[in-house]
């Protein structure tokens, strides 16, 4: 080899420059302009990672903030229509005999408790009888929607998902999202995030229900603790105004005269006694 050539020991076959990368019209992205997409998709995602965790954490505050179901169902179908943008979020729960009844809506919050017709919705009767989450991306390519396809052209519905509500592997309702087609679709995260929100929709309603059932065991008791003192009551009353009518008689006024003096003592003794007992019970 020639030392005396420096290039003899440095040549190299040249670099190609990167390959622009296809976009999704077709037409070659520079490597630049790829790697920006790239980024932005990223930034938009953890922007909706974190606008998902704000709504978890107001949703976590309103329902700390009742204990009472209708309240806390409506408050979950408002934070996720406006989570969202949706063109319809409600909230199921099943009832006695496979009935179904709509509690909570954000399109209008005066519906608490309309009994449904599933065959309106099979989507939500899937969820149901599937135990599993439904997820329709395009309604208009879902054949279990053919027989409400007409409704909902006429609703311009896009995507829909239907989120099982659990308690203990029994569905003990459902969460309802609905967008239309000039919303932006579901993701896959979203999804995972409305499942977040069914799990946290459970606890509220057990923790509900255990303060009314609390509540209303407060109430009977305080109805039966009343009603025996109201008892004893009218029982004291009666006893003492018999005695009352029995000693104003004559003859009895006499006949304790005939009493021994250690009886009639003892007597007072143990109307003393007895009245001490009765205080000290009454202060429980």
């Amino acid at each position: 080899m020639d030392q005396s050539n420096p290039d003899a020991t440095s040549s190299a076959p040249p670099q190609k420059p990167p390959s622009p990368t296809p976009a999704s019209d077709g037409t070659r992205l520079p490597p630049r302009d790829d790697e920006n997409a790239r980024l932005r998709a990223r930034v938009a995602e953890l922007q909706r990672e974190r606008d998902h965790l704000v709504a978890i954490v107001d949703i976590l505050q309103d329902i700390s903030s009742s204990l009472h179901f209708v309240d806390i169902l409506q408050s979950i179908a408002r934070k996720l229509g406006d989570a969202f943008g949706l063109d319809r979020c409600a909230i199921f729960l099943s009832g006695e005999q496979n009935e179904v009844r709509l509690v909570a809506s954000y399109e209008d919050p005066t519906i608490r408790n309309l009994v449904v017709d599933l065959n309106r919705y099979p989507e939500l009767r899937r969820a149901f009888e599937s135990r599993e989450t439904v997820f329709i991306p395009d309604v208009s390519n879902d054949p279990s929607l053919r027989s409400i396809k007409g409704q909902l052209d006429v609703r311009n519905v896009r995507s829909i998902v239907v989120v099982p509500i659990q308690w203990q592997g029994t569905v003990i309702g459902a969460i309802f999202l609905r967008t239309d087609r000039d919303a932006e679709p579901f993701s896959d995260s979203d999804v995972r995030f409305c499942q977040v929100v069914a799990s946290l929709t459970a606890k509220a309603l057990r923790n509900a229900h255990r303060f009314e059932a609390l509540i209303r065991d407060q109430k009977d008791a305080s109805q039966g603790q009343r009603r025996a003192d109201l008892q004893r009551i009218a029982l004291i009353a009666f006893v003492r105004r018999l005695l009352d009518r029995h000693t104003k008689s004559d003859d009895h006024v006499w006949a304790e005269t005939l009493l021994p003096r250690a009886s009639d003592e003892e007597l007072e003794r143990l109307v003393t006694v007895a009245m001490q007992v009765i205080d000290e019970e009454a202060k429980g």
